[in-house]
């Protein structure tokens, strides 16, 4: 199988002057804006550095000034099958990214790293693979709605993918989008914050997720943005985790590869939301894939 493919923003403009979540610290980036930036490219670097160290290649969209969430590119699109459905996002301060991922999109289907560009009809508000994680073990999307997703955005990505939905209500603006407290990882084990879902969302879960497949953060897990990970095969890159994280995703069969994110959780932010991938492949675009229909 190919080596993964994940997007990645250029963090030279990336700095916490706004505020649209709880976790946004403009007055910690204003206390030391040199030091924050210097830590933020450094922390940056490392996550690519982890990311090629599981096999990964990297495609790298450039800075741009007044965009400092670009570095966020989670949020672009949902990309699946060579397909990608655009985001169109919800505050003022992230709106002009649109246009620069829409561009992006154009020189990556002109690469022939994409296949279909799809925009959002009026009237939808959705954030990309923020808010709708694909499941590869059980071949739908889990897909997050009421904070900055729009529920009416569940049936147009069901419509773009030909693929079943699972919506999940997201409770509380602390965990905004699905990314920040929910992660498939490879064999059917799925790591999640309960307390940021409502009780339809978890009853969800727990009727698509056995039991013994369910790994629950705890709430010094989940404020330190761990869920909120990349996961390649067994490797599962991640900020700095408390020691009880490792030691329930080691008993699980995962490694975990940590760095030092904190820069950009000032800004509500982990290693999932810093990374979208472009090479994810349903069974059955990969069946007709080896076939020679697609």
């Amino acid at each position: 199988m190919a080596n993964p493919v994940f997007l990645v923003t250029d963090p030279s403009h990336y700095d916490v002057h706004y505020q649209i979540n709880p976790w946004m610290r403009p007055d910690a980036w204003a206390s030391d804006p040199a030091g924050r930036k210097a830590a933020a490219i450094k922390a940056s670097d490392e996550l690519v550095r982890a990311l090629g160290c599981a096999g990964s290649r990297i495609e790298t969209v450039p800075a741009v000034e007044h965009l400092p969430d670009l570095v966020f590119p989670a949020n672009a699109a949902i990309v699946l099958d060579g397909r990608a459905l655009l985001a169109r996002f919800r505050y003022p301060e992230r709106q002009g990214e649109e246009a620069v991922f829409r561009s992006a999109f154009a020189l990556l289907k002109a690469r022939g790293l994409i296949d279909h560009v799809v925009t959002l009809p009026d009237g939808v508000l959705q954030e990309g693979a923020g808010d709708c994680i694909w499941d590869a073990a059980r071949e739908f999307f889990w897909v997050g709605y009421g904070q900055r997703s729009t529920r009416n955005s569940i049936a147009v990505i069901r419509r773009t993918f030909a693929k079943k939905t699972v919506a999940l209500e997201l409770a509380t603006p602390r965990f905004y989008h699905l990314d920040t407290c929910f992660c498939p990882l490879s064999g059917g084990k799925v790591l999640y914050y309960k307390a940021a879902f409502t009780a339809e969302a978890l009853g969800k879960i727990h009727a698509h997720v056995a039991p013994e497949d369910r790994i629950e953060a705890t709430d010094a897990e989940a404020n330190a943005f761990c869920v909120n990970a990349v996961n390649i095969g067994k490797h599962v890159i991640m900020a700095k985790a408390p020691r009880s994280l490792h030691e329930k995703l080691n008993d699980a069969g995962f490694t975990i590869e940590e760095v030092d994110l904190a820069p950009f959780i000032l800004s509500g932010g982990g290693a999932y939301c810093m990374t979208l991938r472009l090479d994810r492949v349903s069974e059955r675009a990969l069946a007709e894939s080896f076939g020679g229909v697609r």
